[in-house]
């Protein structure tokens, strides 16, 4: 990262200004008229939505090209899009989930689902880290070179 432009800083900035938003609207972390929040956030919400959001961030920066178009495979890696979905629902208010609830009802939410949510934030942190780690590792080990035609 040392050697990132700064168009790759300023795509890592507006990647977690724009993951703070996706991910604090809609689980109430930050406060909005579009969603409620039946049960107030744990302390440990804060911390792991600041995080994800750098990582993601960072992440995004990854995919920002600095040459030429580089020849290898550079789809994106599906631990990032884990990652912040398993943060998403670490993070969210467990009877506030319609897909928590369809899936384990309001009882099972709050005696199975938010004892899990740590674990779930812990999980898709490191999923997000495994994913920066490898797309760094990988930039820096594939430097890209320009075509040269042969005539």
């Amino acid at each position: 990262m040392r050697q990132w432009t700064k168009r790759q800083w300023a795509a890592a900035a507006g990647g977690t200004a724009a993951a703070l938003v996706v991910l604090g609207v809609p689980t109430v972390l930050i406060p909005n008229g579009l969603f409620a929040r039946e049960i107030e956030p744990t302390w440990w919400s804060y911390p792991v939505w600041a995080l994800a959001a750098v990582l993601s961030g960072l992440l995004l920066a990854t995919y920002v090209r600095t040459g030429p178009a580089p020849r290898d495979d550079t789809r994106p890696d599906r631990r990032g899009l884990g990652g912040t979905l398993l943060t998403w629902f670490a993070i969210g208010c467990p009877v506030c989930n319609k897909l928590v609830l369809l899936a384990v009802g309001a009882s099972g939410a709050l005696n199975w689902f938010a004892p899990l949510q740590p674990l779930l934030a812990l999980a898709g942190l490191a999923l997000l880290a495994l994913a920066l780690r490898a797309r760094l590792r990988t930039a820096a080990s594939c430097e890209v070179r320009p075509r040269v035609e042969s005539r």
